[in-house]
């Protein structure tokens, strides 16, 4: 008895180690979804849970990348929280399908409220044009704790293909899909660059139902036509031996 009680001991210990390890690696921040089409205009989260016992998550600061600018960035309020967005100059202008970008967001900073241990908050952020030079973005961000703690999110991926200690959040952008509704907006439908006028809408004109539409209509008047012209027929047909003479 006393060896099975021993190999169940064991057993638990192992599990309470494997699971002490693995929740933390569930816990990380990161961008829901965690991928898009580049060139879309595309509506993501930061997911920041908290992985503090005995202390509220306060602060969020995420840095936007710069050699990749994002021309068009705008928050979604989230109740109990202030969102204070900063722009700046970038370091070297960046040529883009909307023009020439020479100031773009560089941060945003959420504060005023709290996300509590065991609870987690997404603070949801639209995004647009997403570039086509490149498949991933990176947005470093710190997390700071009610304790004064600050965690910084900001390890790249390692060469190895093992998990940093403080994995920074990426957004993956994937080739943009013709027919896909994240795919880069047209013309009439994306918002218009800083100084450019946007082109009115032209509404499409289905011509091929309305040949379809004709079409069918034809077909109809002359299959009608012709079911009378063939029941006149066989009228005629039975009053022709009708008349015929008896021998």
């Amino acid at each position: 008895m006393s060896m099975i009680r021993r190999a169940l001991t064991l057993t638990a210990t192992a599990t309470a180690l494997t699971l002490g390890f693995a929740v933390p690696a569930l816990a990380h921040v990161s961008i829901q979804p965690g991928s898009v089409p580049q060139g879309s205009f595309s509506k993501v989260a930061f997911r920041v849970p908290n992985e503090r016992d005995d202390a509220s998550t306060t602060k969020i600061e995420v840095t936007f990348p710069v050699d990749a600018p994002l021309p068009f960035v705008s928050v979604k309020p989230v109740p109990g929280w202030k969102a204070e967005v900063t722009e700046g100059k970038l370091p070297t202008p960046v040529q883009s399908q909307y023009g020439e970008i020479t100031e773009a967001v560089t941060k945003i900073t959420w504060t005023g409220g709290e996300v509590k241990p065991g609870e987690f908050q997404e603070f949801e952020v639209s995004l647009g044009g997403l570039p086509t030079t490149t498949d991933h973005l990176y947005f470093p961000t710190k997390q700071t704790y009610s304790s004064g703690e600050v965690v910084d999110w900001k390890d790249e991926p390692k060469t190895d293909g093992s998990e940093a200690e403080h994995p920074i959040p990426t957004l993956k952008l994937t080739p943009p899909v013709a027919d896909d509704h994240h795919a880069a907006a047209s013309p009439a439908a994306a918002p218009a660059a800083p100084g450019a006028s946007a082109a009115p809408a032209v509404a499409a004109v289905p011509v091929a139902a309305e040949h379809a539409d004709t079409s069918d209509g034809t077909a109809r008047l002359i299959g009608g036509v012709g079911i009378v012209v063939g029941i006149a027929g066989v009228g005629v047909a039975i009053a022709a031996l009708r008349r015929k003479p008896t021998a």
